[in-house]
């Protein structure tokens, strides 16, 4: 399933917590009032933690609350490969396979994790325990083959060895609840 896809139907009946709406109350401040918008990145990755993905419905409201036509909104989410317009795994792994990863093993990394988890780049496994994608340039060339868990952990120096124990991390994460995508730790 593709990042970029078209939205598929609103969230039913449900949208963002009061503690959601705070937290991009607070991501507005940061800018002078008549500029409010300028927190929609920022507005879009709150209603992403919230939900895992950007239904429609979160989308008019983050436009909403910051004062903006949502297909403003829209274009935001749809242009950046970080939101999801579609659910996800509660696990997605984003391999990065530009030229230094490559280089450096990302291709082996690839095909390990499409093996062990039985997907292609784009694919979400049939109990939406993981998504498997392939990412653009991450910024820690020097630190490659690197992985990207749920946006926002980066794991650096991915042998073989490291994926199995990331992967197992995951699984026994799923088991016990914990959200093992959060965090700056990892198999580095």
């Amino acid at each position: 399933m593709s990042a970029h896809a078209a939205p598929v139907a609103s969230n039913p009946g449900r949208g963002l917590s009061g503690e959601a709406l705070a937290r991009i109350e607070r991501e507005t401040t940061k800018y002078p009032p008549e500029q409010r918008q300028s927190a929609v990145m920022a507005a879009l990755t709150i209603a992403q933690d919230e939900f895992g993905w950007l239904p429609t419905s979160i989308m008019e409201e983050v436009a909403g609350v910051l004062g903006m036509a949502p297909v403003a909104v829209y274009e935001v989410a749809s242009f950046y490969h970080m939101y999801h317009l579609a659910p996800v795994g509660r696990h997605k792994i984003t391999v990065c396979t530009n030229l230094p990863c490559a280089l450096s093993g990302a291709n082996v990394a690839a095909r390990q994790l499409q093996q062990k988890l039985g997907l292609g780049f784009g694919q979400t496994s049939a109990d939406g325990a993981y998504t498997l994608a392939e990412g653009e340039c991450m910024g820690a060339c020097g630190d490659a083959p690197v992985l990207l868990v749920n946006n926002k952990r980066m794991c650096s120096f991915m042998d073989e060895a490291k994926i199995d124990a990331l992967l197992g991390e995951l699984s026994a994460a799923a088991d016990g609840g914990a959200d093992s995508g959060a965090g700056n730790g990892g198999a580095k």
